[in-house]
């Protein structure tokens, strides 16, 4: 498996979180997270499209959570 590292804001992302797996869920996270903090770091603040991603996972992590 070759997954990157970050999930730019032009990377394909998917349009209905609740169709993805669990395990792939984890690695969309991680490969956000990362893209997050590299914005950050590189250019002083998140990109808005980074950002919308981040809060998106969280809110599926929050419903598969609650179920």
């Amino acid at each position: 498996m070759n997954e990157k590292l970050h999930l730019t804001p032009e990377d394909a992302f998917p349009e209905d979180l609740t169709e993805v797996a669990d395990q792939q869920l984890q690695v969309l996270d991680s490969q956000v997270q990362r893209q997050l903090d590299y914005e950050v770091v590189a250019e002083g603040e998140p990109n808005p499209e980074t950002e919308f991603r981040h809060y998106e996972l969280d809110e599926e992590f929050q419903t598969r959570d609650d179920r």
